[in-house]
């Protein structure tokens, strides 16, 4: 299950100063820490926001540094609870690329006090479910569970994260599995493509490469490198717990402790971590062409650019800028290209940013012998927004997709509880949902003009896969 990084309008959690493809552990970002003499001797906690679409958010340090947040929500039923990791596939080196997947399947294989059927079967007695995804800057294990269950659910949850045995059994299963999620991936072009996408803007920068890891990275994995790994970077200052719906936050807290008292992640008082620095910007190749060649009934291209990382202040002006171009079936390049010609049933544009990088794409998926004439009108349509900008009109409806979407995505307790997870993770601190509806409010056509004449004349790379060679693109000039 691929998670695109902002591919919606508007950041999951925002951040007030200037400025997720993943692999899910079913279906198929470095915090710091350090301790010292300044480290919270207790817990810390305050309230974030008394939300009036919503419950009121607190926040909690412990004094090992992992921080709790919570959204209590009394007209729910239900609670969905969040362990999230602030450590992605970006923080792998070449060689043990792929081990933040790998160990996202390997915590649900067994702990000192479960196996691998108890930790399913307790949660799934109760009628929970649990899941976990992996990104390239952060890893996620999650379960949702009817609020008078919401105890076992952190006991369990918990119990996996810190204290799994990583048996060595356990390695040789998954590492078969993950092979063949591997091998499933390279049979669905339509996901395959924007792994390629990836590689032609960062070439051999950990951004680049594939989150499962490859056949050649897996296979020679050790039980040891994972464990290492696993040690060094799971610690508390990394970890920030989040849980939405009926619960009371002090009791949460307490429960958190109680069901990590003498696991690995007991440990002496550290400072929080904090968001993912942006640091220098990563560098990105100059604009190139990918073909992957396979006999694919339906060719499918990825045409796009280096764009703002997700601090940048723009990122609301990109997020209308986006509904505009590809965002939905009222779009331009939707409406030009499929409902207009029928050249293809799925195009649509999207936008991911990093800490310290960006990227803007579209995607389309045709026929082969429609790739041209699909790839001509795209870059027709960013060409034309790039040197005529967006009218009012288009300006009134991309806010509205954006705000409609985001209020529409928090209507579950999943969503409310990622919310929390990744304002604190990746932005460290959390607008409320009417501040985050006036930033999209504020962005007016001027913003969203400029931003697209410098980003949509910038010179794109290609990722095609289908029944092509390299030699069909090659005359393709980068746009």
């Amino acid at each position: 299950m691929e998670e695109r990084g902002t591919a919606g309008p508007v950041p999951a959690g925002a951040h007030r100063g200037p400025g997720q493809q993943g692999t899910s552990h079913r279906a198929r970002g470095t915090g710091s820490s350090g301790a010292g003499a300044d480290a919270p001797a207790r817990a810390v906690t305050r309230t974030l926001t008394t939300d009036p679409l919503g419950g009121t958010v607190r926040r909690t340090v412990l004094p090992s540094g992992l921080r709790v947040l919570t959204e209590a929500i009394p007209a729910m039923r239900s609670v969905s609870f969040g362990i999230w990791v602030g450590i992605g596939s970006r923080d792998e080196t070449g060689s043990l690329s792929g081990v933040s997947h790998f160990l996202e399947h390997l915590l649900f294989k067994g702990t000192r006090k479960r196996s691998a059927l108890e930790i399913s079967a307790q949660i799934e007695a109760v009628g929970g479910e649990t899941n976990a995804f992996t990104t390239k800057e952060y890893t996620c294990y999650y379960a949702r569970v009817l609020d008078a269950d919401l105890p076992l659910a952190i006991d369990v949850m918990c119990d996996l994260v810190a204290d799994s045995v990583l048996d060595p059994a356990d390695v040789e299963t998954e590492r078969g599995v993950i092979l063949e999620e591997i091998a499933m991936h390279d049979d669905e072009p339509g996901d395959e493509v924007h792994d390629l996408f990836a590689q032609a803007i960062y070439g051999d920068h950990p951004l680049g490469r594939l989150i499962s890891g490859t056949e050649e990275t897996i296979t020679p994995m050790t039980r040891r490198q994972i464990q290492g790994f696993y040690r060094r970077r799971y610690t508390p200052p990394t970890i920030v717990i989040a849980a939405a719906g009926n619960l009371d936050h002090t009791t949460v807290v307490k429960q958190v402790r109680q069901a990590l008292r003498g696991t690995p992640l007991d440990t002496e008082p550290a400072q929080p971590g904090t968001p993912r620095p942006a640091g220098t910007p990563v560098r990105t190749l100059p604009a190139r062409t990918l073909v992957e060649r396979k006999d694919t009934e339906q060719a499918h291209v990825v045409l796009g650019c280096p764009a703002i990382d997700r601090l940048d202040e723009r990122r609301f002006a990109l997020g209308v800028l986006n509904n505009v171009l590809g965002g939905g079936m009222s779009s331009r390049l939707f409406q030009e290209i499929r409902e207009q010609r029928g050249l293809a049933y799925s195009v649509y544009s999207y936008a991911s940013q990093y800490a310290d990088s960006g990227v803007f794409a579209v995607y389309a998926g045709c026929a082969p012998g429609k790739v041209d004439e699909v790839l001509e009108l795209v870059r027709a349509g960013l060409a034309e927004v790039a040197a005529h900008g967006i009218t009012e009109t288009e300006l009134a409806r991309g806010k509205g997709m954006a705000k409609g979407s985001y209020v529409l995505g928090l209507e579950d307790t999943g969503s409310r509880m990622s919310r929390l997870a990744k304002g604190e993770l990746l932005y460290g601190d959390l607008l409320s949902v009417d501040e985050l509806l006036a930033r999209v409010d504020a962005v007016t056509a001027e913003e969203v003009n400029t931003l697209a004449a410098e980003l949509l004349a910038r010179p794109m790379s290609l990722a095609v896969v289908g029944p092509f060679g390299e030699g069909d693109f090659a005359d393709v000039e980068p746009a």
